[in-house]
């Protein structure tokens, strides 16, 4: 298997709710929620980089198809991680998400690493961290 990641999909549980967040509020470009025909089928896609996919799905559309019983939500499952390219832009970002919906979990601070970072929370309680990595060189 090649390590490679072409789409994160994250369980939502009301995906006009979340298209909200992440188009309006965020700002991700994407087409729409499509596949409205199919019963466990509405899914709205957002282009992050090249190659990389952002997918919104249904929780209960994700059991469905898994033949995974639905469980509770649990913020500390995993993060996603939006590397910038300063502490003012982690800032910025942070207070683009707050205006957006999204709860500060933990405002922007100097990590104990060197860095900048903070973390917030979507609708859906996905905990996303803001981070400026002074060792971390951004694709141009």
């Amino acid at each position: 298997m090649q390590p490679r990641v072409t789409v994160i999909t994250i369980g939502v549980d009301d995906l006009e709710a979340a298209l909200q967040f992440y188009r309006d509020g965020l700002g991700f470009p994407t087409l729409d929620i499509i596949g409205t025909e199919f019963e466990h089928g509405a899914v709205a896609f957002f282009d992050l980089q090249p190659g990389l996919r952002l997918a919104i799905w249904p929780r209960k559309s994700i059991a469905h198809d898994s033949g995974i019983a639905a469980g509770a939500p649990s913020p500390t499952e995993f993060t996603l991680g939006h590397n910038v390219a300063s502490k003012a832009e982690v800032d910025a970002v942070m207070e683009q998400a707050r205006n957006a919906g999204a709860v500060i979990v933990k405002p922007a601070h100097a990590t104990f690493w060197g860095g900048y970072a903070g973390y917030f929370a979507d609708p859906d309680q996905h905990v996303w961290e803001v981070v400026w990595n002074p060792q971390f060189e951004l694709p141009a």
